[in-house]
């Protein structure tokens, strides 16, 4: 155990955003996303919702200032009724530790697509619809 690291991060998580660099990018799925089909590295974290994990991972991850938006959602798919409501959660996590930073929408199959260049994928349990995240990593 460590003192001031929160127990979701698993020691693979923490190896994983060790090695990543700057630009690297690491996506948080949700429970629907194609997780293990799509990822280089994959850690799982199912018993968990994303934004703990959003919340864990920020506390320790630097997101990229060199960029107009380093944290962007999976936008909703044109003509679908869901109202992603999680996505207001995730802005204040996102506030709490990168004030102003950015965050932008990515059609659904761009999102698939920047999704498998990322560096690795944390597939967790959550289950609200358009609930995934990327992070683009920045400089200490």
């Amino acid at each position: 155990m460590l003192k001031g690291i929160s127990s979701v991060l698993s020691p693979e998580l923490l190896k994983i955003l060790m090695e990543m660099g700057h630009g690297d990018e690491i996506v948080i799925g949700d429970g629907n996303f194609p997780a293990a089909s799509s990822a280089k590295r994959l850690v799982r974290l199912d018993g968990h919702g994303v934004p703990v994990v959003l919340e864990a991972i920020l506390r320790l991850f630097p997101l990229d200032t060199y960029v107009p938006a380093p944290v962007a959602l999976m936008k909703v798919t044109p003509g679908d009724p869901v109202i992603p409501i999680i996505w207001e959660e995730y802005r204040s996590i996102v506030k709490d530790h990168a004030g102003d930073a950015q965050i932008e929408e990515v059609e659904r199959f761009a999102f698939y697509d920047r999704a498998r260049g990322a560096y690795a994928i944390v597939a967790t349990g959550e289950s609200a619809l358009y609930a995934n995240v990327i992070l683009k990593k920045g400089v200490v």
